[in-house]
């Protein structure tokens, strides 16, 4: 499959470790250019390109950058994708860490991703927001596997959500179907689910038990 990957820090970079090894198509693209991913591109095989190309061709395109930059994103950016591209977004908002106020997501309401979603103009999948970049590497265990992580995964649209799950699976990890993106504030950072290792049963129960009142810590 072919697949974009906008932005190569810990999530993207393992990411792009991960299923260029599993034997897809992999584009990685920054914010500081092709020429700085010389390194991750001789370690995996993956393409490096613009920005602007991440998304030519793709069936799926990952968005691993700062809540703050989604702004940034060159528009039309997903135009070149191709017809019914699932688009997994990893973000979160940390107002007072890095991203500052968001008065959408403050004062409307929005989850992180519906608010991305308006950003890029495309629906998304939430996903790999609450995992921890080294599990993506080293927490990988065969179907039925006793310690095999779960991982929440919400969204609109069904057959994207499915095209996701897939893949998610096919890297090592059941995954729990969270909802629609509406309901993606149950996976949002100070949630139960957020950065939990577990399997199926308890990620599920971690989504029900999560409040929709956002922690302080993750206020402006």
């Amino acid at each position: 499959m072919k697949i974009g990957i906008i932005g190569a820090g810990n999530i993207g970079g393992n990411l792009t470790r991960r299923l260029t090894a599993l034997g897809h198509d992999v584009s990685v693209a920054n914010s500081r250019g092709p020429h700085t991913l010389t390194e991750l591109a001789e370690e995996t095989g993956a393409t490096p390109v613009t920005v602007e190309d991440a998304a030519r061709g793709a069936e799926v395109v990952v968005i691993t950058i700062p809540v703050k930059a989604v702004p940034d994103l060159p528009p039309g950016l997903l135009d070149s994708a191709v017809e019914g591209v699932a688009v997994i977004d990893t973000g979160n908002y940390y107002p007072q860490q890095r991203d500052g106020r968001i008065a959408a997501i403050e004062d409307e309401g929005l989850t992180e991703s519906r608010w991305t979603e308006r950003q890029i103009g495309h629906p998304v999948i939430k996903a790999f927001n609450g995992t921890y970049a080294q599990d993506i590497l080293e927490r990988p265990r065969p179907v039925g596997a006793p310690d095999r992580m779960a991982l929440p995964v919400a969204g609109d649209d069904e057959s994207a959500k499915a095209k996701v799950r897939d893949l998610i699976e096919e890297l090592g990890f059941d995954t729990v179907d969270a909802g629609g993106i509406d309901d993606s504030w149950r996976q949002q950072p100070g949630t139960p689910v957020y950065g939990l290792r577990a399997g199926s049963d308890e990620v599920a129960k971690a989504l029900e038990q999560a409040s929709p009142e956002r922690s302080a810590e993750f206020r402006a």
